[in-house]
This record gives structure tokens, sequence and C-alpha cells, in this order.
């Protein structure tokens, strides 16, 4: 099953059921007075934040989403049965846009419910119109239609540290090292075209698919990439040792980080790490690292092939969380 992040959904909240005309039967009476009863309220829609990443990949080819009707209102004044409410339950994460109001719901924290369209009020029967002028109405109201909308769902994941870097920047070799994560690999762009989660000491690591230049005004999939970055607490920027210019490439994905939504994710902490170390002698990772320095950054040094780098990174990693 493919990942998905975004998704528009068809909901309907319920109906309200009608109110009717009924009278009361006494014995030598026969319309002893009104007795219709009110409709019952429809059900409303709510939307439920749950750990389930791949929960909108099974939502694809749904015909929507509905409520139930309440039922109409009954003799004796009694009121119809209330219309069954309906639970989406969505990823955490998930920002709900709702295409016909442009109400948006943030749903951030697991079990949180939000209501997110209200069901249609049930109408009045004749017991509701009585009056000290009119003790035998005959009118009744039809109940009202629940609100119907568009919801259009867009994913962006949370995660301790999201590892962001040029495509080829070994980040998915990375997490795989680390976590045990499974994220395919390959020595061509784009391998990774959609997000991939790994735990290292209960940090929640996320593999966000390799930016481009242009990615925050939208080319290729960047801003598909960079909303998956919001909401991460750190940034593991990798820039890879076999680059010809490492700290060109670094300078070119912070220009389309500090570019999206108004500088967004400009002053998100930052650990910046050196990869594929194998590729290029000690004197020349050093220098690279001292450019970075110079710059006031802070840089480690790791090889997916060096377990004594691969530890020491992990450990700063994890010191650089907890703090």
């Amino acid at each position: 099953m493919s990942f998905v992040d975004e998704l528009t959904l068809h909901a309907r909240a319920g109906r309200g059921g009608d109110g009717v005309v009924r009278w009361l039967h006494e014995k030598g009476k026969e319309y002893s007075g009104p007795a219709g009863g009110n409709g019952g309220n429809g059900g409303d829609v709510y939307l439920r934040a749950v750990r389930d990443i791949n929960l909108l990949a099974r939502y694809r080819g749904s015909k929507g989403f509905a409520a139930d009707d309440g039922a109409a209102g009954e003799n004796m004044n009694r009121a119809g049965k209330q219309g069954e409410d309906i639970t989406i339950d969505l990823p955490v994460g998930s920002v709900v846009t709702n295409k016909t109001t442009g109400e948006v719901h943030e749903l951030l924290t697991e079990g949180q419910t939000v209501m997110a369209l209200k069901g249609g009020r049930g109408g009045a029967g004749n017991a509701a119109f009585k009056s000290s002028v009119n003790r035998t109405p005959t009118e009744s109201t039809p109940g009202q239609h629940g609100e119907e909308a568009e919801l259009y769902i867009e994913l962006r994941l949370f995660a301790d540290a999201g590892l962001v870097g040029l495509p080829n920047a070994g980040k998915s070799s990375l997490l795989n090292a680390l976590t045990g994560a499974s994220a395919k690999v390959g020595a061509y762009p784009f391998t990774t075209l959609d997000p991939n989660l790994g735990v290292f000491y209960g940090f929640v690591l996320a593999d966000i698919p390799g930016l481009i230049e242009g990615a925050s005004g939208g080319k290729g999939l960047g801003t598909k990439f960079l909303r998956h970055i919001a909401r991460t607490r750190l940034l593991v920027h990798c820039v890879p040792l076999d680059s010809d210019n490492p700290l060109n490439e670094y300078n070119l994905v912070r220009k389309e980080l500090e570019s999206w939504e108004h500088g967004a994710l400009a002053h998100k902490p930052e650990l910046i790490v050196l990869t594929k170390s194998d590729n290029r002698d000690t004197q020349q990772i050093k220098e690279i690292s001292d450019s970075f320095i110079q710059a006031g950054k802070e840089v480690a040094v790791v090889s997916v092939l060096d377990d004594a780098q691969l530890k020491a990174f992990g450990d700063k990693l994890v010191s650089v969380l907890r703090s």
C-alpha cells in the first residue's frame, strides 16, 4: 500500500427528522389536542486523531462518509430518534480544510476529537405550536439538512528529527543504519518518494524525500516534502562528502527551507551531518568540516560503513534531542 499524505473526502451530517401532526385520542373525544412529536436531530460528523500514518491510503476510492438521519417525530409528543454520529479517524498531524466554509481543523494529539459537520435540527411537531389562541394547530416543520462538504486532508508528519538534504545525500541509509528501518536506498535521485519513519532510543526519525532547487516554490514535489518538515523538532541536515561543493549544497537547501511559508522553517534547531565520509580522506573532511564550523554551524561526520562514527553520531543525536 503506497503512502498517501493528502486526500479529499466527501462527508455529510445527518438530516433532521420531520415533525409530525398527531392528535390525542380520548374516549368520547376523538381530537383531544395536538400530540405530534418533534423530529430527531441528524447525526454529526467528527474527526478523531489516531496513530496510523497509513490511514489515508485506506480511504482512497471511498464514496464518502455520512452520519445517520434523525427519525420523524412520533405520537404522544414523543420525539424521533436522534441520528447516529459518525467519526472519521485520521492520522495525528492531519490538517483538515472544509472546502465549503474554509474552516480548518488541526489534529495534533492522539485521541483529539473535533466536530467537523453539524447534523440538521429536527423539525417541530404540531404539539410545539399549541398556544392559548391556537389549541388545535395543524402545522409542523420538516427537519433541516445537515452540513455537507468536501474535506481536504493534508498530513504533516510529527517527528522528533527530520533528515533533510538534496537527493542522494545519504538520508535513507542513515535512517536504516540508526533505526533498522527498511527505507529504499539507491544511487539515483528521488529513491525516496514518501517519508520513511524509524525509532531511535524512543525518538521518531523521519527521512524526508530529497529537496531540489525551487522546492519552496513548488518545483518537483517541493511543497509536498516541505510540509512534513514543518512539525519536526530538529532538522538533521545531511550533506554528502562525495559532493563537489558540500557547502554550496547545504546553502541551496537552506535557501529552500527559509523561503517556505515566510520563513516558517528558518529558525528550527539544526544539526549538520557530513555523510559518506568514506569518500574523502581525513584532511579533506577536516577542511570541509571547518568551513561549516567557521560559518557557526554544529557539525557531525558519519559513514554508515564506520561503526565508530555511527555510534558517535547516534550518541550526539540522542544528546541533542534530550536537551
